[in-house]
């Protein structure tokens, strides 16, 4: 077989002409290089901005080829917040899915159908049209469900859910030939599911070099001569940006709201909130911006002096994380302040800022200030280290190259080749 044509579903899935991760956008153009088919499908409300991405009318689907890659968007209703709207949004767009006649037809029938699961549901409907096709299915886990609702807090791990949904997490895993997980110790956790540990392939999250300017074109762009500290990415709980709010409140009861900016890019559930607490705090030294398409992120990131990436400390996270955005900033060659425990932690890996404890506005506080304060060829430096390690371990045309070796050797291991 000298191409595979593959299916990817992924509820979420967007083109960088969009804010947010463009991850299945940049693996399927690569995989398009290489003379792959790849169909992408995905939702025609965008989960991050909360706005509908593709005209479809009065239909329930629209097909399109772009940049190589034919997407079929699928309609699903819109929603705010983490409402029953939402849950029903996951429901119609996994149904629709699944009985899609363009996705049905065996004029156009995959080689293999890889289902995302930033809900399981997509994941099941991926899994039900592989079965109709007969062809293989790979599993790609991005979300620990229902280990993520759990840790979060949000519901007992006995409610009738939960149970369900523990039903059908390991349902997946058995029917899926293999599974792609983008959390580095993710295997862990799917192995002590008695799952067999040979089927757990990492691939994690990286950056597009397409999207990506060369380092001697990024420069200060700036609005004011301020040292600015740069969050861009979803605000919503998980995110914990109120700690930065609360950090940003510190250094300016120190005096430095007029040498200090923090400017907070994104669109979520808890921005309002956000605002608010920054107004009943009486900051002058934060800014909060509207989301950026992802094509256009990174001149918005060439205005940072810092980056930071927090999240809600939480068991979550001990498999691991695969922030978008993280290695967004890697890439910008500028330090980042980490404030994240987890299994893994790329900033002290790559030698490219300052992990701090989550949660801990005072030890973000102080880690900003130390960098401001820091020789200039000594954050250069940092930067670079940031840059050089994203480089070299998520590329998405590395990455893109190690998903077409786990085709193939399904492919192979199912007699399509």
């Amino acid at each position: 077989m000298e191409y595979i044509n593959v299916f990817i579903i992924n509820h979420y899935a967007i083109h960088p002409s969009e804010p947010g991760g463009s991850r299945h956008y940049s693996l399927a153009k690569e995989l398009a290089k290489k003379g792959h088919r790849v169909t992408v499908v995905a939702s025609n409300f965008q989960h991050g901005t909360g706005r509908y991405n593709a005209d479809l009318g009065k239909g329930k689907f629209k097909e399109e080829m772009i940049d190589g890659i034919r997407f079929v968007w699928i309609a699903a209703p819109g929603y705010e917040g983490n409402t029953v709207r939402r849950f029903l949004n996951m429901l119609v767009f996994s149904l629709r899915t699944r009985f899609n006649k363009l996705l049905k037809d065996k004029r156009n029938k995959p080689d293999i159908i890889i289902g995302s699961s930033p809900h399981p549901f997509a994941s099941l409907a991926a899994e039900r049209l592989a079965a109709y096709h007969r062809v293989p299915f790979i599993m790609e886990v991005r979300d620990l469900w229902p280990q993520t609702l759990v840790d979060l807090g949000r519901i007992s791990r006995f409610h009738p859910l939960i149970v369900f949904l523990s039903w059908l997490e390991k349902y997946l895993y058995r029917k899926a030939s293999k599974i792609v997980v983008l959390l580095p110790g993710a295997s862990e956790y799917i192995k002590n599911l008695g799952i067999s540990e040979e089927k757990v392939i990492w691939i994690p999250n990286g950056i597009d070099r397409d999207l990506l300017p060369d380092i001697s074109s990024i420069e200060q762009k700036k609005k004011r001569d301020l040292f600015t500290v740069m969050y861009a990415g979803a605000h919503g709980l998980a995110n914990n940006l109120d700690v930065i709010i609360n950090a940003a409140k510190v250094l300016q009861d120190e005096g430095l709201a007029d040498k200090i900016l923090f400017r907070l890019l994104g669109e979520g559930p808890e921005k309002k909130n956000l605002i608010m607490l920054a107004k009943e705090l009486g900051l002058k030294n934060v800014i909060f911006e509207d989301p950026v398409p992802k094509k256009e992120v990174y001149a918005k990131l060439a205005e940072a002096d810092v980056f930071i990436a927090v999240i809600k400390k939480s068991n979550l996270y001990r498999w691991g994380i695969s922030l978008n955005k993280l290695f967004d900033y890697l890439a910008m060659a500028k330090p980042i302040v980490f404030g994240v425990r987890a299994f893994n932690d790329p900033v002290r890996e790559a030698g490219a800022g300052i992990s701090v404890p989550p949660e801990d506005p005072y030890a973000l506080a102080e880690a900003v200030k130390e960098l401001f304060r820091m020789d200039p060829k000594e954050r250069e430096k940092m930067g670079v280290n940031g840059r050089e390690y994203v480089l070299k371990n998520h590329d998405f045309t590395v990455l893109a190259s190690r998903l077409e070796k786990v085709l193939f050797e399904v492919a192979g291991d199912n007699g399509l080749r």
